[in-house]
């Protein structure tokens, strides 16, 4: 037959049921933690590069592309219609100024120099002629104003005596008013001729003046034949290298036609394109940093084109060390042209996290945490970023590619595994 129990005993059992639930919660409790521990997305600490908020100056840099130009470039096109008769060099060449690089066919150019040598000759001996026949002819008529000048003294005299005569009245009034007459038809004529000969003397000035200008006119065009008789060797202007050169041999060439091409290849500079919508934040003289290949170099904007050409500006970056060893022709780069300067700014360093100005969710340190934080970016350059607001000096933001954890508001930091 049972047996009653006891308060005691009751309670005792009361308490055991209690303590049993208890212990199932406690343990329940810590399961969900040490589960939510090891269900927390968590990243090693050393795949994340983490960059420290600091204060000091930025300048502010708009990024372009562009590509490394030889530093000179020259055509050399044909002076000519002619063809090729010989080829003495080949393009990767190094030529120096004054060495010939090919031959055209010059046997009717130099046919037209020859004749006009000899025309040359003949409107010099003209314009001689020309001289001689006006000093003949102004020599004759000086000498004919001088009897002139000689016989209107004596009919002077003889008007004079003639008054003389009168006046004692040995002579008579109508030889007076005959020696009158005839003193002052001499002295109208003379006067005729003297304007004759000054006329005469401005007529042979401007007669040779005309000759000398026609002759050097044509002296002119002789020496553009001669030029272009020169420039048809085909000779290199400047030690340079030789990157085109027409080598077939008999190949018919017509003037302007380009015949080679020579570059600079120890001196260097950058055409870039920047889109127009940044034509604001670019002026020749900016300074610029250009990445070529592993160089980081430095320069100024020195032309820039005021038209705009698909959407693209152009413009060319005169290089401080334009001979820079690891400068080619044709290498791409990267510049950033720098239009304004800002001190005691926040800044981070830049990265590929920056796609421009905005607002951007990065990833702060906070402890063993890393926490998304809406951080907003302005301006920057190829160094570092403008912080406007999100973060203070000092903290540590992530700016590694954090794609993958794109959803998640908080990281765990798991140390580095030791070596």
């Amino acid at each position: 037959m049972d047996r009653e129990l006891t308060t005691k005993e009751k309670w005792q059992d009361r308490r055991k049921i209690i303590l049993r639930w208890s212990l199932g919660g406690a343990v329940a409790v810590v399961a969900v933690v040490l589960l939510a521990v090891l269900i927390q997305p968590s990243v090693r600490e050393s795949s994340l590069r983490l960059a420290t908020v600091d204060t000091g100056s930025i300048e502010f840099a708009v990024s372009a592309t562009g590509k490394v130009v030889p530093g000179y470039e020259e055509i050399i096109n044909s002076p000519i219609t002619s063809r090729v008769m010989e080829v003495y060099k080949r393009a990767g060449e190094v030529v120096q100024a004054g060495e010939p690089l090919l031959r055209l066919e010059l046997s009717e150019v130099q046919t037209e120099y020859d004749n006009m040598l000899d025309e040359e000759r003949m409107k010099e001996l003209k314009l001689e002629q020309l001289r001689i026949t006006n000093r003949n002819n102004l020599s004759e008529m000086e000498m004919n104003i001088e009897i002139q000048e000689m016989e209107l003294d004596r009919k002077a005299a003889a008007l004079r005596n003639e008054k003389y005569l009168d006046s004692l009245g040995a002579g008579t009034p109508d030889k007076v008013r005959e020696a009158e007459l005839d003193y002052t038809v001499s002295s109208l004529k003379l006067e005729d001729n003297r304007r004759k000969f000054q006329n005469q003397r401005d007529l042979a000035a401007a007669d040779e003046a005309v000759a000398e200008l026609e002759l050097s006119i044509f002296r002119k065009n002789k020496e553009q034949t001669r030029r272009r008789l020169y420039d048809a060797g085909i000779r290199a202007p400047y030690a340079a290298t030789l990157t085109f050169i027409n080598s077939e041999i008999g190949a018919q060439v017509s003037q302007g036609e380009k015949l080679a091409m020579l570059a600079d290849l120890t001196r260097f500079k950058v055409e870039g394109e920047l889109g127009d919508m940044q034509a604001g934040k670019i002026a020749e003289g900016y300074r610029t940093t250009v990445l070529a290949g592993r160089d980081t170099l430095t320069g100024m904007v020195s032309v820039l084109s005021p038209m705009s050409t698909d959407g693209l500006i152009s413009f060319t970056v005169q290089l401080d060390n334009e001979s820079a060893p690891g400068l080619r022709s044709g290498l791409k780069c990267d510049i950033y042209v720098v239009y304004a300067y800002r001190e005691n700014v926040l800044r981070l360093p830049s990265g590929t996290y920056y796609k421009g100005e905005g607002n951007y969710d990065l990833f702060v340190r906070e402890g063993d945490r890393l926490v998304r934080r809406r951080v907003a970016l302005g301006e920057a350059n190829y160094d570092y970023v403008e912080v406007i607001s999100g973060i203070e000096p000092g903290e540590q933001v992530v700016i590694s590619d954090m794609q993958d954890y794109a959803k998640q508001p908080e990281l765990k930091i798991k140390p580095s595994k030791k070596k």
